[in-house]
């Protein structure tokens, strides 16, 4: 009994670094307890054991839809510095978010406080990938564009979290490499030299063989008419915005990853 309560001590002391530990630790406790009092339900009248009951049916369904309300909503407070190897890789890949996300900004104008503070918000509230190593899907993007060099800060945002890429210059390239391995995300410009609207011709040929890979447009556009277009042909987003276009693929693949 005392290695039994020893294991449990332990157990619920890695639980409780993290948000995650935590939450699954009061799972387990509150569950448990509710389970114990079953063995004197024997002595509780029909109008008592009822509640009894009704909690132990009704308490995993509700923990199910609280927990699907989180990753959807909060995904990003889910992890804390814990799940890094050290506090101090931790600081390092929030820095590097930062000075990625405020570069790739500051391209063509100059970054605000109130822009400054966003980015550092962003940052802090990122979840590292769970993937960093071989060529899983998980962590692994294919971007489109005829101008790579035009986005080198961005893929350094999301590299700096675990994120990896494949890069194509031409819908034909993206088409190719899609048919040969599967990606947790696509992001793509509008306009390149083989049309203006290039992007909808990769988003529309994908959709219509069934691809159903989140796509995302990352483009000179940041109107609400776009947005809708993009939803309207089956893409998930579009955005001329470094930080916005990092907070919306990295949910999308956490999302994913659920």
């Amino acid at each position: 009994m005392s290695d039994q309560l020893q294991n449990f001590g332990g157990t619920a002391k890695s639980l409780a670094r993290s948000p995650l530990g935590i939450i699954a630790l009061f799972i387990v406790l509150v569950y448990g307890f509710a389970s114990l009092t079953t063995i004197f339900a024997a002595s509780f009248t029909p109008f008592e054991r009822m509640p009894l009951i009704c909690f132990l049916v009704v308490f995993p369904v509700l923990v199910l839809a609280v927990f699907a309300w989180l990753v959807s909503h909060h995904y990003e407070k889910l992890f804390g510095p814990g799940d890094f190897r050290d506090e101090q890789n931790y600081v390092k890949m929030r820095m590097a978010v930062v000075a990625s996300l405020t570069a790739a900004t500051t391209k063509s104008d100059a970054v605000s406080p109130a822009e400054l503070g966003q980015i550092v918000e962003t940052a802090q509230a990122i979840r590292p990938s769970r993937s960093r190593s071989g060529n899983g899907r998980k962590n692994h993007i294919l971007w489109v564009d005829d101008r790579p060099q035009n986005n080198v800060y961005e893929r350094q945002a999301f590299e700096a979290v675990g994120l990896q890429f494949t890069l194509a210059l031409s819908t034909d390239q993206a088409l190719e490499q899609l048919s040969s391995k599967k990606y947790a995300a696509i992001i793509s410009d509008m306009g390149r030299k083989e049309g203006p609207r290039e992007g909808y011709v990769l988003l529309d040929r994908l959709r219509t063989e069934g691809d159903l890979t989140p796509l995302f447009f990352y483009a000179s556009s940041n109107e609400p008419e776009h947005k809708k277009e993009t939803l309207r042909h089956g893409g998930q987003g579009c955005t001329n915005n470094a930080q916005e276009l990092f907070e919306m693929v990295t949910k999308a693949i956490v999302m994913g990853q659920s």
